[in-house]
């Protein structure tokens, strides 16, 4: 805590207290908004959890059934049958505000065909089916993370630039101009008590002279 160097005067002190009430203000309105921001951000983050636990165990099926494939057929059999995709996925990037942050939002759009499979099936194992429509499921789940894990950091960066306006003028502004203003009003107060002396003085000085 420190005083600010200013003159003592009343107007000072009108204009700190000015900026007092502006701080205090601005401190709860910054304080409101850091707590919010981590509730939202405490919201992505057990969503980004669910959706990792979701995508491991997903991915993990995916590949047993991609081996129990593999056991099946040959490697160049299955390099021909997923060799050229028939599903296409197209992404839109925009944004969304969330507590004075944008943050990314996607949308996903897939085409009308609903055929996944890009292969005969009679070429084909039931493992390799299985793998392949549960890797179109977690593709857009993988899209869904990145969103979620790029909205988390951002809110993590919001919340410490907001932490650090907090305790800034928690800590820092408001105590000193409360010193500031207290030390003006003490100077005020002995200023005043100074002139009231000189005035008692002048008086009996007067009141002796006329004796």
């Amino acid at each position: 805590m420190a005083r600010i160097n200013v003159n003592p005067t009343r107007m000072e002190m009108r204009a700190l207290k000015g900026r007092l009430k502006t701080a205090v203000r601005g401190h709860k309105l910054l304080k409101d908004k850091t707590d919010e921001t981590i509730r939202r951000f405490m919201e992505f983050v057990r969503l980004n959890k669910k959706l990792r636990k979701e995508i491991e165990s997903e991915v993990s099926a995916a590949l047993r059934s991609f081996v129990a494939a593999g056991a099946a057929s040959t490697p160049a059999e299955i390099a021909e049958a997923v060799g050229v995709p028939v599903k296409k996925l197209k992404l839109k990037s925009g944004e969304e505000n969330i507590m004075s942050v944008r943050v990314p939002k996607i949308e996903i759009e897939e085409e009308e065909n609903e055929e996944i499979f890009p292969y005969s099936f009679a070429s084909t194992s039931s493992e390799l089916d299985a793998s392949v429509k549960s890797l179109r499921a977690v593709m857009v789940k993988l899209i869904k993370l990145a969103e979620v894990e790029k909205t988390c950091a951002m809110l993590a960066d919001e919340i410490e630039k907001t932490r650090r306006r907090v305790n800034a003028l928690e800590y820092v502004m408001i105590p000193d101009y409360e010193e500031t203003i207290k030390y003006i009003s003490m100077k005020l107060d002995e200023n005043e008590r100074a002139n009231t002396i000189r005035l008692m003085k002048v008086k009996q000085m007067l009141d002796e002279g006329k004796n």
